[in-house]
């Protein structure tokens, strides 16, 4: 069972409270963790991904143990206490500016 927390406009379309709880068939990653989310909440397609190249959304980043794993390649395996619900898996709101 993944833990994931959304940021409040994400919550909203998908008309969650709290965080989602996922279950992910096969090693965690963060491609599968978005596809069972997308699967559970059709809303939220194209809301975190590209419909078509499935690239993450600009100002949308991904956090897992406090690490910043964005930039990491989406099938790379999310750490063990992310896949087995100890942390929650992230997806927050990036602010820019200066």
């Amino acid at each position: 069972m993944i833990r994931l927390e959304l940021p409040l406009h994400l919550r909203m379309l998908a008309q969650v409270t709290g965080e989602v709880r996922l279950d992910v068939e096969g090693e965690p990653t963060q491609r599968r963790v978005l596809d069972a989310l997308e699967a559970r909440f059709p809303m939220l397609r194209g809301t975190i991904r590209d419909h078509t190249t499935h690239e993450r959304r600009p100002f949308l980043r991904f956090f897992a143990c406090e690490q910043d794993v964005s930039h990491e390649s989406p099938d790379a395996p999310l750490p063990a206490s992310v896949a087995q619900g100890a942390e929650p898996f992230l997806i927050i709101g990036a602010l820019a500016g200066g």
